[in-house]
């Protein structure tokens, strides 16, 4: 959706996939593929390997496509339940500003995960022209008033490795045929981040088995499928950001964000 990519077939045989982009980012690529080995180092998930990285173009093996079984689903599950109970932090953010698709992702070192999330994953996304044009003083002043009390809202979580961009479409197997994520943008946040865009980017049959996996490794807390909406409203700041509002993201925020209005 961002990159012009395609596979290829190297002199030996070897197939890989290779992407770049219309206009280079001097740190798009090199910052991908960090976020694909921290996925496979320090969290143990399946990823394609970094096969070469430049500003112009990034290098990877090939993966096949997403399962559609529930087998599939389930493998996925414990795969991102591994990563959230095996690599956790001392505080929320990343050693580097990332990306969310073409824009910029700020991962800010803060020792609150409130904090973070409102500033870094909420807020920061009202400062985007397409984002100002889609909400009015009221709509703006709900948000703010949704960050200050998220305390209220969400259990205390510690920072986790996320894959921060965990729609179907990053999920892929390997050429054996395990679940393998793609795409991430990474930082140390609240497990539910990830979990909230598995719950509601364009969720397909049967991977409703996704979540009793993750839930055999890495705990659900009591209220978590109410929580998504809210946590999802990241990504349906930044997919309106992007000029993508093809899922009724407007509509969406307006609807979690309603309780907050002014009266």
């Amino acid at each position: 959706m961002v990159a012009l990519a395609g596979l290829a077939t190297l002199a030996d045989g070897r197939r890989i996939f290779a992407k770049t982009l219309p206009v280079t980012h001097s740190d798009l690529f090199p910052v991908e593929a960090e976020g694909l080995r921290a996925l496979r180092e320090l969290g143990g998930a399946n990823t394609p390997q970094v096969l070469a990285s430049t500003p112009d173009l990034l290098v990877l093996t090939a993966m096949q496509p997403r399962g559609t079984d529930a087998a599939y689903w389930e493998d996925a599950g414990r795969m991102l339940a591994r990563v959230h109970v095996t690599a956790i932090g001392d505080k929320f953010g990343w050693h580097r500003d990332g990306w969310l698709g073409r824009l910029r992702q700020d991962n800010t070192w803060t020792d609150d995960g409130y904090e973070f999330f409102a500033q870094r994953r909420i807020l920061r996304w009202l400062s985007e022209p397409l984002v100002q044009a889609a909400f009015d003083v009221g709509d703006r002043s709900a948000l703010e008033r949704l960050c200050a009390v998220l305390p209220e809202l969400v259990p205390v979580q510690p920072p986790v490795l996320n894959h921060g961009d965990l729609w179907t479409e990053n999920m892929v197997k390997t050429p054996t045929g395990a679940a393998a994520f793609i795409d991430p943008a990474v930082s140390y946040t609240w497990a539910e981040s990830d979990l909230s865009m598995v719950w509601l980017a364009n969720r397909p049959a049967r991977s409703d088995r996704f979540f009793p996996a993750y839930a055999e490794i890495a705990p659900l807390h009591d209220g978590w499928k109410q929580r998504m909406p809210l946590l999802h409203l990241r990504e349906l700041l930044s997919t309106i950001a992007h000029d993508d509002d093809d899922w009724g993201a407007v509509a969406a925020v307006r609807e979690v964000i309603a309780p907050f209005r002014p009266r």
